[in-house]
């Protein structure tokens, strides 16, 4: 046992040195093997894994701070304000409309391999408007909001069946949504066409059920006018509606009322193309063009004029750079994408 003594003491020695250079920081960096924690702190020195050298923490500092600086500049620049719903002295009750700011939390966090100079993943969110339709008094309304780059397009069924399916073909060639509003009198006859509008994807709402002026009659046959179409719209299309036009833009400050009772909002136009006149074609599309403007509600009829304008008419609003959307997108305070903003609703890459 005794002359294996001194190397019993050579390998315990030995061990103790290899534990004293295990503790030290530079034998870690040399075996690539970090402590939990110190992977954002790797210095200078450290080994170069996969080709890259990890960017050091005081340097990854330094481009985080650029980086939210950078944001909050493109924020400044592109934050825009929302705008509440009002009351106009001429059209009544004014829709409001979203804001956008960008979103500073997910932008850094889809930013985080950006490098100075390079594009930002940008997120936008928009902000609604302190005052709505629904905080406002019940006042009809007559237009969206001003500044919503949107039309759109009512078109008012009482009568005009043969001109209905060419209508129907020009608004699915151009991809436009319209709002139909439904006569009860013309819906109980035309189910089946009614249900092929609504499967075409277009909005469809109530014009009273038999097209008499609503300021002459009393409340309780106003009601019935309103309700009969809504219980239609309802359990024939499955639609729940909101909106309410009354024939021939006739109404009081009951009118609006009573179907706010209902639950509608009272909808009248910006622009009225006269259609049942027969003009011509031509006249239709230059008036529309003169008093054409973002928020506007074109009104027509399901007539020969409007039929052989309509493709016209669309076109124009499109040279314009507005949008066509049914009335409940119009008067919702949804934004339209700005044309800068290419992926408004995501990530601008």
């Amino acid at each position: 046992m005794g002359k294996h003594k001194p190397m019993a003491i050579l390998l315990s020695f030995t061990a103790a040195l290899l534990f004293l250079f295990g503790q030290l920081p530079f034998m870690d960096e040399f075996f690539g093997q970090l402590k939990p924690g110190e992977q954002e702190s790797w210095p200078a020195a450290a080994l170069i894994t996969n080709g890259q050298r990890p960017v050091p923490s005081t340097e990854r500092d330094a481009v985080d701070q650029e980086l939210l600086a950078a944001i909050h500049k493109e924020a400044e620049r592109g934050n825009v304000a929302p705008i509440d719903a009002s009351i106009d002295r001429v059209w009544k009750a004014i829709p409001g409309y979203n804001g956008k700011e960008v979103d500073v939390e997910r932008s850094l966090q889809l930013s985080k391999d950006w490098t100075p100079g390079g594009k930002l993943s940008l997120v936008w969110r928009e902000v609604r408007p302190q005052v709505s339709l629904e905080d406002l008094p019940v006042e009809p309304i007559y237009k969206g909001n001003p500044n919503k780059p949107m039309v759109s397009l009512m078109v008012n069924v009482a009568w005009g069946n043969e001109y209905l399916p060419s209508m129907l073909k020009t608004l699915d060639d151009e991809n436009v949504r319209a709002t139909f509003f439904f006569d009860g009198t013309w819906l109980n006859k035309n189910i089946d066409l009614a249900k092929e509008i609504a499967e075409r994807g277009h909005e469809v709402s109530n014009h009273g059920y038999s097209h008499k002026d609503m300021s002459r009659l009393g409340r309780q046959q106003a009601i019935e006018e309103i309700a009969k179409t809504e219980k239609l719209l309802k359990e024939e299309l499955g639609v729940e509606n909101q909106w309410f036009a009354p024939p021939s833009g006739d109404f009081d400050q009951e009118t609006v009322e009573i179907a706010h009772e209902l639950k509608l909002r009272t909808v009248l136009w910006t622009i009225d193309t006269v259609d049942w006149k027969k003009p011509s074609p031509d006249s239709i599309v230059n008036k529309i063009s003169r008093r054409l403007e973002p928020g506007a509600l074109i009104l027509m009829h399901p007539t020969e004029s409007s039929s052989e304008a309509l493709s016209s008419i669309i076109r124009e609003v499109k040279a314009r750079d507005m949008v066509l959307g049914t009335v409940s997108e119009l008067l919702s305070t949804n934004r339209v994408p700005d044309k800068e903003d290419r992926l408004f609703y995501g990530i601008n890459n």
